[in-house]
């Protein structure tokens, strides 16, 4: 039985027979030649290795530049949860700013809409004011300047009686030219019923020594007797109608001089238009 020769064996014997079979120098030629491949296979395998390692370093610091690319987006995330949370906060803040602001400019548009209103009412005032100055400066034209004045004063008409006009010294009875007086302005209060008349008694500082018990008590007496004329003898409406007295406590000029105490012995019947609706207005909330 023939006996088969192993792989290696027979490639041994062939280089045997082919060395048998080859010259030398070719011989050593294909030896130079698988030396040569086996080191340029060597080689070769060093590089694979190196790739192979290289790729792995090349793996592992991408994978660690991917994990910080990760702590810096979840970072990023963070802060935008938190500038939306900012930008949520903002929206709410502006929204309600918004709606502040639609709510002032709505209540300053109604202020202005009632200082308006009041400004015409306060120019109405003024032109009713003036046209009673008119009315009485024409009723009580035939009086001459020491007997009495009619001004303006305080946004009212003041018609100053003195002492002289009214009333005897010391006396609280008008006299018939006083009574004329009276009569005139009692006639232009009943054409216009809308204005509210006060009056004022006023003496010098004097003090009284007749039946009356000091300036006071005849100050008020005057007032009285005023009102009781023009409302019994001439028909003004006696609730448009105040009286006081204010004795020597409101001149006009000092009363160091004969000049200055006459003209404080006076009565002042203040005339104004009624101002009901400007009083509600001022009285409405928001202005």
């Amino acid at each position: 039985m023939t006996k088969k020769l192993s792989f290696p064996t027979a490639v041994f014997a062939g280089i045997l027979f082919f060395a048998s079979c080859v010259p030398t120098n070719k011989f050593n030629a294909v030896q130079q030649a698988l030396a040569s491949a086996r080191y340029d296979s060597a080689q070769l395998a060093n590089k694979v290795k190196d790739l192979q390692s290289n790729m792995s370093l090349s793996q592992k610091q991408a994978a660690q530049k991917i994990d910080s690319l990760n702590q810096v987006i979840a970072g990023l995330n963070q802060q935008i949860a938190g500038l939306n949370g900012k930008i949520g906060d903002l929206q709410t803040d502006a929204t309600n700013r918004n709606a502040l602001l639609s709510k002032n400019q709505k209540d300053l548009l109604d202020q202005q809409a009632k200082l308006e209103r009041l400004q015409a009412l306060m120019d109405k005032q003024k032109a009713a004011i003036e046209e009673i100055r008119k009315k009485m400066t024409k009723a009580l034209v035939g009086f001459k300047s020491n007997e009495l004045t009619v001004s303006i004063k305080n946004g009212k008409v003041y018609v100053s009686l003195q002492e002289n006009l009214l009333f005897p010294s010391g006396s609280a009875v008008v006299n018939p030219k006083g009574k004329d007086a009276l009569g005139k302005l009692a006639a232009v209060l009943n054409q216009n019923t809308d204005i509210t008349v006060d009056i004022e008694g006023h003496t010098d500082s004097i003090p009284i020594h007749a039946k009356f018990q000091d300036n006071w008590d005849l100050s008020l007496a005057r007032s009285a007797s005023i009102v009781r004329i023009l409302t019994t003898d001439y028909s003004v409406d006696p609730t448009r109608v105040i009286a006081s007295g204010h004795s020597q406590y409101d001149p006009v000029q000092p009363n160091s001089t004969p000049e200055g105490r006459a003209q404080n012995r006076r009565t002042d019947i203040i005339l104004s238009p009624k101002l009901d609706e400007l009083y509600r207005l001022l009285q409405t909330p928001g202005v």
